[in-house]
């Protein structure tokens, strides 16, 4: 009996080593070396089959994450590539039995350059591998690595292949820390890799005049991180990988009244409603979601996702008219809500006039009051399973324009478009399971969705939910509590809570990500000076998932909004009468399914060719930096010049910081158009701005012809300036004052966020430019 289970043992790992032979073409000894790591970690060696070959010279750039990688590496790749190990991994038991099946040198790789045997080995046509530090924003030492080997690729004429092992970040050899990566006992690896390139192509991916070849190494290493993970998933399929990956018991979400639940409370949660809303509702049927910030805002999101239903995310702060006008567009039967919420928030008026649509509203706690105990012990044992499946790319959430242009539209984004923007992000700014996330936007906005939900909850960082940004005075309390380590906010609400928290209520932040508007610099030093955290500043579109760029440790520019996440394509195009700057349009994976219109409600019109047109005017400098110029539909055309008003908004605050103000331009008979001055000031006055102007070396076209003092400025629900409420108020006030109008050519902004703006590079006269970036919109 023990011999005829040692023969099957035997024929077992002989069938295995075959196989693995066929398939990536290596040596008998290789493959045998190759079965204990197939069976220890459940290694899937196919990602590695369309590129092991390259022809060389070839650089194997492999993202190591654990001491085991170099010891997958050397039984994978070709037996005559030449590995270049750190003593840290090279010392490693089990890489020390390997090392006999490859070449490879030991020493510092910062220094390879100055090896002639490296340089000699590539053009003879050589192989070699060389490891990466698994670091999503590597240190200035760390980075000298990306230099070194990308003139070392232009130097010899090597393609690069970037290869990682999937998953071994939580190998107990892993070069993460333990409370940051979750250690497995059975992990599932997996080898992944992208095309051969030469350096000359991966530098063309990302534009040649917007990055140096070592950046451009960078994004494409950032490229194999965020491609390698799942993302031909559901919302709801990579909730569940996420509480597999970090620990069903792990807390992962938590608000002020429900207090803290678990990912298996989570999913418990989520699966009793799923039941309920599938059987209320048709398969892709989109459900209104009409909840506050909070726990059950999360686990009804989802629940619908579980179901295989759209989650409809309705803007409670847009007024009945554009609520009952979204749920018209989108087709909308169901609306879910709660009346604790309604209540607290005194949105009996809207309720009414959804139900006077014709539309159900289905209350949360009415479902929950009903839920049987044979309910909750069937989603106990079935947490993990989706009550219905779906196709990833199939609509999973639908977002509305604040309504700018009339009726809002809505924008469809599929379950891939979330998980691949969740994982864009995640590969350009470092966060673990260490970090807490304090999210005070609103779940409606797109960036209050992806960025302050869905990324945090797949990735295991803590999430705190927090109902209002305008509880200026409360939310520095509450963070001092929560000790958060990451914020989202926009410049207004920023400001807002630095003004009333005390020095010790955010001292607990790494960083802020900032999006929705510009951030002035004097927000950015308040951060910096009184709570010792920086703030990242990034910009995207709903259209976009949201997040197209933004600023991390490594790669931050005051003044930019960033550089572009790996996978997102851009495209410039000339704006007549715009100098130092071009029209920006965008494409990639978390690009939006298409819009949803009021003039044919429930079909979704896609774009035309996968091309976003952003409708904003950038820069990009030869880094790769983006510096948004202004809106398109934010310009004034002055007398033939065209005048960005986000540029006389930023002008005017670095006149009066502590004051809010907004510029609109109004139809002028003898220029064409002219500039109005929207501010909560009392002590502005054109001359001191015409001063500033000439003192910067600006245009004097920038002064205001009219200044009009208000008590406050109008906001929309994200914290952004609502231009359309302000310009009618302006008219009106102008009007009033006998002021000759002949009518408004003010932007009617087509997506949820408003304007952006910000100057044109100054002539300097010994000060600083007011510069200003803009944001996720």
């Amino acid at each position: 009996m023990a011999w005829a289970l040692l023969a099957v043992a035997i024929a077992a790992v002989a069938f295995i080593a075959f196989r693995e032979q066929r398939r990536l073409g290596t040596s008998w000894r290789q493959a045998l070396a190759l079965v204990p790591l197939k069976l220890l970690t459940r290694l899937d060696t196919r990602g590695l089959q369309p590129v092991r070959n390259s022809d060389g010279p070839v650089i194997f750039a492999v993202n190591e994450q654990a001491r085991l990688d170099p010891a997958i590496c050397l039984a994978a790749l070709p037996d005559d590539t030449l590995h270049v190990l750190d003593p840290a991994s090279a010392d490693h038991f089990i890489v020390g039995a390997y090392r006999s099946l490859g070449k490879a040198v030991v020493f510092d790789k910062e220094k390879m350059l100055a090896n002639r045997r490296l340089i000699t080995h590539l053009k003879r046509g050589g192989r070699l591998a060389v490891y990466f530090p698994d670091a999503v924003e590597p240190d200035r030492a760390a980075f000298r690595l990306y230099r070194g080997v990308a003139l070392l690729a232009r130097k010899t004429g090597a393609t690069i292949v970037p290869v990682t092992v999937r998953n071994s970040r939580f190998l107990r050899s892993s070069f993460t820390a333990e409370d940051k990566a979750p250690r497995a006992l059975w992990p599932k690896l997996r080898l992944h890799a992208l095309p051969a390139a030469p350096m000359s192509d991966i530098v063309a991916m990302r534009g040649r005049e917007w990055t140096t070849p070592a950046n451009a190494l960078f994004d494409r290493m950032a490229e194999l991180r965020f491609t390698s993970a799942d993302l031909d998933q559901t919302l709801f399929e990579a909730f569940v990988s996420a509480a597999r990956t970090y620990g069903p018991g792990r807390t992962i979400l938590e608000d002020t009244v429900t207090g803290a639940l678990t990912y298996k409370r989570a999913l418990i949660g989520a699966r009793v409603l799923a039941k309920r809303f599938a059987a209320m509702s048709e398969k892709g049927e989109a459900l209104g979601v009409l909840l506050p910030n909070a726990n059950g805002a999360a686990v009804t999101f989802f629940a619908l996702q579980s179901a295989g239903r759209v989650a409809a995310m309705l803007n409670y702060t847009a007024g009945a008219r554009n609520v009952v006008s979204a749920i018209e567009t989108a087709k909308m039967r169901t609306v879910l809500s709660s009346r604790a919420f309604i209540e607290k928030a005194e949105l009996q008026p809207l309720v009414d006039a959804i139900e006077d649509n014709g539309t159900r509203i289905v209350w949360l706690e009415d479902v929950r009051a009903s839920v049987t105990t044979a309910e909750k012990l069937s989603a106990a044992l079935q947490w993990s399973r989706p009550v219905r499946h779906a196709d990833p790319k199939a609509p999973a959430v639908i977002l509305f324009t604040s309504g700018t242009e009339g009726a809002p539209k809505g924008v469809v984004l599929s379950h891939r478009n979330l998980v691949v923007n969740a994982a864009q992000s995640e590969a350009r700014v470092s966060i673990s399971v260490t970090d807490s996330l304090f999210n005070v936007l609103p779940l409606f906005h797109s960036f209050g969705l992806t960025g302050g939900m869905v990324l945090p909850l797949l990735y295991g960082v803590r999430l705190f939910l927090y109902p209002s940004p305008l509880h200026y005075k409360l939310i520095p309390q509450v963070a001092a509590r929560a000790q958060p380590t990451i914020m989202f906010g926009t410049d207004t609400f920023l400001a807002g809570y630095a003004r009333t928290a005390r020095d010790t209520d955010f001292a607990s932040l790494r960083f802020v990500v900032a999006g929705a508007e510009a951030v002035r610099y004097e927000t950015q030093e308040l951060y910096r000076e009184r709570f010792g955290c920086a703030i990242l500043e990034g910009y995207g579109m709903t259209e976009a998932s949201p997040v197209v760029a933004v600023n991390s440790a490594t790669h931050h520019r005051l003044g930019s909004v960033g550089r572009a996440l790996p996978g997102i394509d851009i495209r410039l195009e000339p704006v007549e009468g715009i100098e130092g700057g071009a029209r920006m349009w965008v494409k990639g994976p978390n690009v939006m399914i298409g819009y949803l219109k009021a003039d044919r409600p429930g079909e979704i019109q896609p774009l035309e060719d996968g091309w976003y047109d952003t409708g904003d005017i950038v820069h990009i400098d030869h880094e790769g930096f983006i510096e948004v110029r202004g809106r398109a539909k934010r310009f004034a055309k002055i007398g033939g010049e065209m005048v960005s008003l986000g540029a006389v908004e930023m002008l005017v605050q670095s006149l009066w910081p502590a004051d809010r103000h907004a510029a609109l331009s109004v139809a002028d008979r003898r220029k064409g158009e002219k500039i109005v001055l929207a501010t909560t000031t009392k002590q502005a006055d054109r001359q001191r701005i015409a001063r500033k102007t000439q003192e910067e070396g600006m245009t004097k076209l920038m002064v205001p012809s009219d200044i009009v003092e208000m008590e406050d400025i109008p906001v929309l629900g994200s914290g952004k300036t609502d231009y359309v409420t302000l310009q009618e108020r302006v008219m009106a006030m102008l009007k009033r004052l006998g002021r000759r109008v002949t009518g408004s050519s003010a932007p009617r902004d087509d997506a949820p966020g408003g304007a952006k703006d910000v100057p044109k590079k100054a002539k300097s006269k010994g000060r600083r430019s007011p510069k200003a970036s803009a944001s996720t919109r």
